[in-house]
């Protein structure tokens, strides 16, 4: 990845709707040269998707809840194995592998207490979680832009 790569990159992360020949403009390329690098990207596995970031009003307004849960899987439970057993969970917006006392952290978004407690009960029962701890976003704060 070279310095226009990172300028492509920066630009399509602050906002990924950018047409092509918006973002040529900005970088100093022509709209062709520009669709190009973005494919390359992609196919190296820089870019691996897009994607909407709720606004920071979304959760209040909608009334759902943004709930983040610390899982610690089961012994006979792997990583792919979880892995795909949460891909249809519809609530579950992102989750990561971590090291420390638990195996990932999810972020989901439910629509209230009731849905987050059924929301933990699925996880438990059928995607090899043992144990969870949960906490739910009160408000956003804006994220730093990123270097």
């Amino acid at each position: 990845m070279d310095g226009i790569d990172e300028q492509i990159f920066s630009e399509l992360r602050d906002n990924a709707r950018l047409s092509f020949s918006e973002l040529g403009r900005r970088v100093g390329l022509s709209t062709n040269a520009v669709a190009a690098r973005v494919r390359k990207l992609e196919a190296d596995g820089i870019i691996t998707g897009y994607t909407v970031i709720s606004g920071s009003n979304s959760s209040t307004a909608s009334g759902s809840l943004e709930v983040f849960i610390d899982l610690r899987l089961d012994a006979a439970t792997d990583n792919d194995t979880f892995a795909e057993a949460i891909r249809p969970i519809r609530e579950i917006v992102d989750a990561v592998h971590l090291t420390g006392p638990f195996d990932y952290l999810v972020r989901a978004v439910v629509s209230d207490t009731a849905a987050l407690n059924a929301l933990i009960k699925r996880l438990k029962a059928s995607c090899g979680v043992a144990q969870t701890q949960t906490r739910v976003a009160l408000r956003p704060t804006p994220a730093p832009p990123l270097p």
